[in-house]
């Protein structure tokens, strides 16, 4: 889940990898003329057309505001068609996206906060977007893969909720981690649903004014802080589940593209970059590694299905982009206490230094993958 806010520790390193992640965006390639221009402040949300031809677009956005801000493509129900985090103040993004005709909005959120401002906006006629053989393969095998990753969760989640409803701490801290691999590696799915995300993801920090917290996180202050499991944490497990299980009937039913592909790994940097990097994401069990983890796996799975469409369009990208996930998985690699599994060394035993090293390996992957989209629209 997207941090809304930073803890003074971690904001200067957090600014520093927001700066390198969203700013390399201005350098890719732009949507020319026939783009939607999105001009983003922290309090308006202008853009160029209110209707447009559906098929591949080109969303192009400048922050001109003091606030970092994210843009959003939503359908009408709140489901997620494209979207782009963490755009600092002053820079600019691009958003490669492939839309249906039909009636959508655009939001941004200056502060990362709330439902953002909105203007509607219409996808009209146009031609649908033209696949190949490789562009329905990737879907096909993407959607395989996210559809095993929350078949794979529930049972992990079960026994995190079995051993919280047994009052079981020591337990519940062995099952905790793991248990959200799956999610951490499909995230950018699991938020095209709307409010479920946040009814399972969201941080502490990251609550509003009278939001009720549910999820992971209240139970990961319980296990890891409190060290106290009593029947309002036993209720909770049920809900997790509960919400977990919608997931895992739902994701069959996500709208996948090959640039959706393409834009969800990106994202998964973002997430990396905001929250694991950091130490916010996992602020009380201090397993932000295994998060960090997944999130590159799961954004190295959808590079690597898109691969052949990538390597045919723009080979030195791809050439890239294989370096510096080789690159950050070597250097993830120094964390692991098993060397092959997913126990990694606590992130409050990593310091400044380390935690800058892995910020810029992470920035180095960003920038690139940042252009996947475009690559594979073309």
């Amino acid at each position: 889940m997207r941090p809304a806010r930073l803890t003074v520790l971690a904001a200067a390193a957090a600014m520093a990898t927001l700066t390198a992640v969203t700013g390399c965006a201005e350098k890719g390639d732009a949507g020319g003329d026939g783009a939607i221009k999105v001009a983003a402040s922290d309090s308006a949300c202008e853009v160029s057309k209110k209707e447009f031809p559906a098929g591949k677009i080109t969303v192009d956005v400048e922050n001109k505001g003091s606030k970092v801000t994210e843009v959003y493509v939503l359908f009408p129900d709140d489901r997620i068609v494209a979207e782009r985090e963490n755009i600092g103040p002053g820079t600019k993004a691009s958003i490669t996206a492939e839309i249906k005709a039909g009636d959508y909005e655009i939001a941004c959120k200056p502060g990362m906060k709330g439902d953002g401002i909105r203007q509607a906006v219409k996808a009209t006629g146009g031609a649908a977007a033209k696949r190949s053989p490789e562009m329905d393969a990737a879907v096909a095998q993407y959607r395989t893969y996210v559809q095993a990753q929350a078949d794979e969760t529930l049972p992990k989640a079960q026994a995190f909720a079995d051993a919280v409803k047994a009052g079981d701490v020591e337990a519940a801290k062995k099952a905790y981690a793991v248990s959200r691999i799956g999610w951490e590696r499909t995230e950018p799915v699991a938020e095209s649903f709307g409010d479920l995300d946040p009814k399972v993801d969201l941080r502490e920090a990251d609550l509003e004014a009278n939001q009720e917290w549910t999820g992971w996180h209240t139970l990961e202050k319980a296990v890891f802080k409190d060290g106290k499991l009593g029947e309002p944490e036993k209720k909770l497990a049920d809900t997790l589940m509960a919400d977990l299980t919608v997931w895992q009937k739902k994701v069959g039913t996500a709208e996948i593209t090959p640039t959706s592909m393409a834009n969800g790994a990106k994202e998964l940097l973002d997430e990396v970059a905001t929250g694991k990097v950091t130490g916010e994401e996992e602020f009380f069990s201090h397993t932000d590694l295994v998060d960090f983890k997944a999130n590159v796996e799961g954004a190295e799975k959808a590079y690597q299905l898109l691969k052949p469409i990538a390597s045919k369009n723009d080979p030195e990208l791809a050439k890239t982009l294989e370096a510096r996930f080789a690159a950050l998985n070597t250097l993830l690699d120094k964390y692991r206490a098993d060397k092959t599994g997913y126990d990694f060394v606590s992130y409050d035993k990593v310091g400044d230094a380390e935690r800058k090293e892995l910020s810029d390996a992470v920035n180095a992957l960003a920038e690139p993958l940042s252009k996947l989209a475009a690559s594979v629209a073309k």
